[in-house]
């Protein structure tokens, strides 16, 4: 049985108290839980700038004022805005909190920590930023591409499209009506004379004008006194037409003034060319006018007023101006030019004229006056005009004579030097257009005129050389030194050496060797003179002047006599710049001074040999053998003279005798290179066990025996020789190099890599064995250890040029450029890095930079054989016949000695009679054409 439930009566809960109370002032609901609510314009304040300008028509009610007998006057503070629209988290309410406090030292100290600080944490994450905005604007771009995007792929397809599919594209159609898209023109249908004349009427018209169809009842105007002239109303219509047409045309028939193409160019150049702000084009024109009134007598404001009309394109202005200020200061002559200059050329004439008549002793005017006429007869007649006024100005004497023939220059130079007698160049000029003795004479007259100047004994020395006085070139330079010094002129030796070089160039060549003579030792010291006297003869060959420094190197070895090293730089100068028997005498006196000097010796006889003189040689040889006994050097040269000669038998003696007397490491290599090149290779390797026995250490005969053996087909024996050697010689890289590529061809690539890393073991750091062991790796197709190879080697040997020349065609060609430029940076004066640049350009079919990079090559290393070959390959292909035979001529001439491509042929026994242009060509006949 259920039990009713029992009712409860319910219970009040207490009432909160601010239910029904009002919400306090700046109550937010929401505010804790992060609601901001709503504003409204009484939060925010009026809306109006704080800088602006109070209304008055708005303008707050006065507060009432105290009686001035209160107790006190209260100040009114500004109170802070406190409304949660101004408040910040972070920073609070705006504005300061101590704006009303002073701002001195170290607040302004402290906002500059906290402004670096910012900076710093803001470059902390400016990284983070900038990649986490590229990647939102990447996908953002690939989200919503451009147009020109979305199209690009069927733009590309356009390009199969073809020309009949490209005609039958329907034209786009035209979405606009009829009348949009084909508008006419009002028409407009002039009003009869006859209306007119009919409504001029004073009556008053009842009736229907049958002509008009329409009953007038308005009154009409009042009739004119006359009779209306239609004819004359017509003419006035038709003058008023033309005045019109008049505005817009030319004086020729049917041509416009303007000009529909040119009509947008014609008003740029109306624009003025400054482009400055126009403000300060006011500025500095109130300025200028202010310095025009302070001081009108200053010329520079007038110039500087007119210059800046003439920039803004106000050119009459600038003219006005200009000419006010001639006014002002009529004795200016910078005013009168620069008003020629304003003005056109006929005016500026009349200017001229008036400047003249004001300043009639202005050189410049006058100058300015003969540079504005055409005719010479007009230029002459004021040059003489000038001068009437102003007959001691050298200028226009100078100007005068240029524009007269010989024999007048003649006599208006007599005329000059009587008026300007201290003008060296006026009695120099005379003296050339005078003859011998009359030359002497004003020569003498210029010296009593002007006893300090030494350009007037210098041409007197070359006067007299020109005329066969040889023996008076000396006297007069010397007599020139004494007068100089007495008349206490400072002697500069620097400027002397400077006119003997000008003489040299003048092919005054005793005037030239007589002033070095006299000044090349002008106030040097003892320890000095033979440094500074070699510099000085270098200066002289780098500026073309060849006796001068002949003159030098002369006087040189005059006062150094037993100095090899000067002798041997003459020879060396002789043999650039000289011919054949001046560098045969200069020899013949080096050799008698410097007995011992062995390199002497061998020049004599190599340049007897290289003339086909070879009995002279020898016996320069027998010469040198008796000053030098049982020199190295002398038997060497004279068993390569033999054997050149194909005096094999007598170069065999020769040896036998040096290996005799002086047996050296050197001779019995050259005793095996003779017996090898004459193919007796057996007595070869009896001459190679021979010299081993005494140098086991020489690497280079145990070379020559591995290549024997090799050559006679003995590999396995071969290889024993370069493993012994590479024992007796561990340093010696050629040796390593001949191992490991006897490996190679046996195809051992495992034991190559062995001997290459065994190798840098031995000798670290070193490129030639760095570069082998990547030449390996690429000869067997292993292109990526090869290229880490290439990073270890460039890491240690950073400038390394070969290594940097490699890894230059190593990359692809888009990545060649940019490992140029790397290897410009690191190795920025070698001739291996230079050469790969030029071959470089070569491929990328640069051909004036290709040469300009191959002569640069040559320049800094001209010993380089390989760069020398190239060079022609280049020229043998894009080159002419006059260029290559430049470059043999030059190459024989400098005799290059290595090279990887070039040693490969030259020191090749087949090729040991070869000379250079044989050998040039067959290397670059070898060489392939970079790609």
């Amino acid at each position: 049985m259920s039990v009713p439930a029992i009712p409860v009566a319910p219970v009040s809960k207490p009432k909160k108290h601010f239910i029904g109370a009002l919400a306090p002032s700046g109550y937010v609901a929401g505010v804790g839980r992060g609601a901001t609510g709503f504003t409204t314009r009484s939060d925010i304040g009026p809306a109006r700038d704080a800088t602006d300008v109070s209304d008055d028509r708005h303008a707050p009610p006065n507060k009432r004022k105290k009686p001035p007998g209160g107790k006190e006057e209260q100040e009114e503070e500004e109170e802070e805005d406190l409304n949660d629209s101004n408040y910040d988290e972070f920073t609070g309410y705006g504005g300061s909190l101590f704006s009303k406090d002073p701002y001195d030292k170290d607040d302004e100290e402290a906002d500059e920590i906290y402004d670096q600080i910012d900076q710093r944490m803001d470059e902390k994450r400016k990284d983070y930023r900038e990649k986490k905005l590229k990647v939102v604007l990447e996908r953002y771009r690939q989200e919503r591409p451009k147009i020109q995007q979305q199209f690009s792929d069927l733009r590309r397809a356009l390009s199969s499209v073809s020309e009949d599919e490209w005609n039958n594209i329907p034209e786009v159609g035209d979405s606009r009506n009829k009348k949009q898209r084909n508008p006419r023109m009002e028409k407009f249908t002039p009003l009869p004379d006859t209306v007119l004349a009919r409504n001029l009427g004073g009556e008053t018209m009842t009736a229907i004008d049958p002509a008009s169809g329409l009953a007038s009842a308005f009154p009409g105007v009042t009739t004119p006194a006359g009779d209306l002239d239609l004819r004359k109303i017509g003419q006035a219509r038709n003058t008023l037409m033309n005045v019109k047409l008049s505005q817009i045309s030319d004086s020729v028939t049917g041509q416009t003034v303007v000009d529909p193409k040119g009509y947008l160019t014609d008003l740029q150049s109306m624009i003025p060319t400054y482009g400055g702000d126009i403000n300060d084009i006011k500025k500095a024109r109130l300025l200028l006018k202010s310095v025009r009134e302070t001081n009108p007598n200053h010329p520079p404001a007038w110039i500087a007023s007119a210059r800046l009309e003439e920039v803004t394109g106000k050119i009459q202005a600038a003219r006005n101006l200009i000419m006010k200020g001639c006014e002002v200061n009529p004795n200016s002559e910078d005013l009168w030019l620069e008003a020629a200059r304003l003005q056109p050329p006929e005016v500026s004439k009349s200017i001229i004229a008036q400047a003249v008549r004001h300043i009639p002793t202005s050189v410049r005017i006058w100058a300015k006056a003969a540079d504005l006429e055409t005719d010479v007869k007009a230029k002459k007649k004021v040059y003489r005009k000038a001068l009437e006024h102003i007959p001691n100005s050298v200028r226009l004497w100078k100007a005068a004579v240029e524009l007269e023939q010989p024999d007048d220059a003649q006599i208006l130079l007599g005329r000059a030097v009587e008026c300007c007698p201290t003008s060296v160049e006026l009695w120099l000029a005379l003296a050339r257009l005078e003859s011998y003795e009359n030359a002497r004479k004003v020569l003498n007259k210029a010296r009593q005129n002007i006893p300090t100047d030494r350009l007037i004994w210098i041409t007197a020395a070359k006067l007299e050389e020109a005329n066969g006085n040889t023996h008076m070139v000396d006297k007069i330079i010397e007599r020139a030194i004494s007068s100089l010094t007495a008349n206490g002129v400072e002697l500069t030796r620097d400027q002397w050496l400077e006119d003997a070089i000008e003489c040299d160039k003048a092919q005054s060549y005793l005037t030239c060797r007589a002033i070095v003579k006299a000044m090349i030792g002008h106030g040097l010291e003892d320890e000095e003179r033979k440094e500074t006297w070699m510099e000085d003869a270098e200066n002289c060959a780098a500026k073309g002047a060849i006796e001068c420094a002949r003159a030098v190197f002369s006087h040189a070895l005059s006062v150094f006599s037993a100095k090899k090293s000067i002798w041997k730089q003459a020879a060396y100068f002789e043999k650039q710049h000289g011919d054949r028997d001046s560098l045969e005498n200069l020899l013949q006196k080096a050799v008698s001074n410097c007995p011992k000097a062995e390199v002497l010796w061998l020049m004599g006889a190599k340049s007897k040999w290289l003339a086909g003189d070879v009995p002279a040689a020898r016996s320069i040889l027998s010469l040198a053998f008796q000053a030098n006994p049982n020199s190295e050097e002398i038997w060497l040269a004279a068993v390569k003279l033999e054997s050149e000669n194909n005096e094999h038998e007598r170069a065999r003696k020769l040896l036998a005798r040096a290996r005799a007397s002086a047996p050296t490491a050197r001779v019995f290599i050259k005793s095996v290179k003779l017996e090898w090149a004459l193919s007796d290779l057996q007595q070869a390797l009896v001459l190679l066990d021979e010299g081993l026995k005494t140098y086991s250490d020489n690497a280079k005969l145990w070379m020559m025996k591995g290549q024997i053996i090799d050559q006679q087909g003995n590999m396995e024996e071969a290889r024993a020789v370069y493993i012994e050697a590479s024992k007796k010689c561990p340093s010696s890289i050629p040796l390593w190099l001949l191992l490991a590529r006897i490996e190679e061809r046996r195809g051992q690539l495992i034991k190559c890599r062995s001997v290459m890393d065994k190798a840098r073991l031995r000798n670290p750091q070193n490129d030639v064995l760095w570069l082998e062991s990547i030449r390996i790796e690429n000869r067997a197709g292993v292109k990526d250890i090869a290229g880490t190879l290439m990073a270890k080697a460039l890491q240690e040997c950073p400038i390394s040029g070969i290594l940097w020349a490699e890894a230059i065609f190593m990359e692809t060609k888009a990545q060649r450029k940019t490992k140029s430029v790397d290897a410009l940076r690191k190795c920025e004066h070698d001739a291996h890095v230079l050469l790969a640049v030029s071959k470089l350009f070569w491929c990328e079919r640069k051909m004036s930079k290709c040469r300009e990079w191959f002569n640069r090559t040559l320049k800094i290393d001209s010993d380089l054989g390989d760069a020398w070959s190239y060079f022609y390959k280049f020229e043998l292909v894009h080159g002419t016949e006059a260029t290559q035979a430049e470059i043999i001529k030059r190459c024989e001439m400098t005799e290059p000695h290595h090279g990887e491509s070039w040693c490969k042929i030259s020191k090749d026994i087949k090729n040991w009679k070869l000379k250079t242009d044989e050998i040039l060509m067959a290397v670059a006949k070898e060489l392939p054409i970079p790609t």
